[in-house]
């Protein structure tokens, strides 16, 4: 199926608003020519409102800089050495990037150097459709035939795949991507091509750049498909080999949009593989600690008094979790809705009482927790402690 495109860009929008119109006004003073580029003009084609809005220019970095500071704008070098400046107009930030051709690129990392072609501009660049131009007043300029593609829902790498490949490898990642948040039609077999043989290049991305573009992606409605894709690629086995099969995460998709615990239904139910699993994507402590708490292979409790328990010893977020991970939303709506005050006792309300640190500790804790649990309604603080001490003998 086609998609309808318009002609040109929408009129209105953020497009003519007035922080979007100064950031222009400053760079088009003495009739230098700027233009809209990438997602945003992307987007408004297809009726969405972008997240970023960047500008592309043949003045160089120090230019824009003073011409943004004449006009009384903010301009911040946020990515100088690639020619890449961010100029803010009333907390609005405009990336304004200089045209650039690569010099020489190593997968990772680009030398660039400055140009006026707007053609050579649009060569390095990844995808057709991220390769749109649009005028201040909306006419389009199309160097490499991305609007066919985006009317047609076709993510194509512009010119030959593996030489955008071996210019930044981060591009596999985002191919699959943008084909779950764009295609229409099956996936460039191009593409996919150059991706199989170059995944174990993929080696050389930091987890970071990985662990981002992955949560992204499993951030789409269409998410099975991506992951799908890079399984059938071997991209899977390289960034993911505890991955399962697919399965759990199709079943997962319509309950939760939740990236995080998509990631988990992708894995096998062992805290230890989500404990690695972060640590090699460089996760937060947060993310680290959610993803090992989902993955605890164990029954889950359908009385009010077991999903209680279950609340108090790991947390609501972990028991919700698991029972969207068993495909039970009537469940996590009922832990949900369980109201389970905190335990209000901690390890160290214990040391302080006199017990020594230790197994101990953990033991005694666990026995107060079910104290407290069969109690209705559950104790306050001072009667929790009470109970302590006369366990202590104390």
């Amino acid at each position: 199926m086609t998609r309808a495109l318009p002609a040109r860009l929408p009129p209105g929008g953020w497009r003519q608003s007035a922080p979007v119109a100064a950031v222009v006004a400053a760079l088009s003073a003495g009739g230098a020519c700027c233009r809209f580029v990438g997602g945003c003009v992307r987007d408004a084609l297809l009726g969405e409102v972008p997240a970023d809005i960047d500008i592309a220019t043949p003045l160089e970095p120090k230019a824009v800089m003073a011409r943004a500071r004449a006009a009384g704008l903010k301009a911040v070098p946020t990515g100088i050495d690639h020619g890449t400046v961010t100029v803010i107009a009333d907390h609005v930030p405009v990336e304004v990037t200089t045209l650039r051709r690569d010099v020489e690129t190593d997968g990772r990392h680009a030398t660039v150097a400055y140009t006026g072609d707007w053609r050579e501009d649009a060569a390095r660049r990844d995808f057709t459709i991220n390769a749109l131009y649009a005028d201040p007043d909306g006419a389009l300029f199309d160097p490499v035939g991305g609007l066919a593609d985006l009317a047609a829902g076709r993510v194509r790498f512009i010119g030959d795949a593996k030489a955008r490949l071996a210019e930044d490898y981060l591009r596999a990642l985002r191919f699959f991507r943008f084909h779950a948040r764009f295609a229409q039609c099956p996936a460039d077999a191009a593409a996919l091509g150059a991706i199989a043989a170059a995944r174990a290049e993929l080696t050389r991305l930091s987890a970071e750049r990985v662990a981002a573009e992955l949560l992204k992606t499993l951030a789409l409605p269409r998410a099975a498909e991506a992951v799908g894709l890079m399984a059938d690629c071997g991209v899977l086995a390289v960034l993911l080999p505890e991955a399962a099969d697919g399965a759990r995460l199709a079943r997962l998709l319509p309950l939760s949009g939740d990236p995080l615990l998509r990631l988990a239904a992708l894995l096998p139910g062992l805290p230890l593989v989500g404990a690695e699993v972060a640590g090699r994507l460089r996760l937060s402590n947060a993310q680290k600690a959610r993803l090992s708490a989902a993955l605890v292979a164990e029954a889950l409790p359908d009385d009010a008094a077991g999903l209680r328990r279950l609340i108090a010893l790991h947390g609501r977020q972990a028991a919700e979790d698991r029972a969207l991970l068993a495909g039970d939303p009537v469940l996590a709506a009922r832990i949900a809705a369980l109201d389970v005050p905190d335990f209000p006792l901690k390890g160290g309300d214990l040391l302080a009482l006199g017990l020594a640190p230790g197994p101990a500790v953990s033991a005694l804790m666990k026995v107060l927790l079910d104290w407290w649990l069969a109690q209705d309604p559950p104790p306050l603080r001072e009667a929790c402690l009470l109970e302590a001490r006369r366990r202590l003998g104390v």
